[in-house]
């Protein structure tokens, strides 16, 4: 999945910086700045809700938009990523047209 998404945003022409995991996707971002992050709610090491409370504590992401990709659709799933930070939600399989449609909207 991440493959996938990662070549749908490179063939539109973003860079795109990865990580495995939450604690991977922290170490990799480092003090880096990026236009958005887009991350699953289910991950091993650090799941999503948590890897989104540790970004927002660093200053170059505290206003970064944060895509929350992932199978989860429950409301109550939804509202906690909300109150953790994120800025969006897709339910996967995702269609590569509205990905790059909701990246379109939330990167100038």
């Amino acid at each position: 999945m991440r493959q996938m998404v990662s070549f749908t945003l490179q063939q539109s022409g973003f860079a795109v910086l990865e990580g495995g995991n939450g604690k991977e996707a922290l170490a990799t971002l480092g003090a880096n700045k990026v236009d958005i992050v887009i991350t699953d709610l289910n991950m091993p090491e650090m799941d999503g809700i948590t890897f989104i409370k540790e970004l927002r504590t660093r200053p170059n992401a505290k206003f970064t938009p944060v895509l929350m990709l992932t199978t989860e659709s429950q409301e109550s799933k939804k509202a906690e990523g909300k109150a953790a930070g994120a800025t969006g939600w897709i339910v996967k399989p995702f269609n590569p047209e509205k990905l790059l449609a909701v990246v379109g909207k939330l990167v100038p």
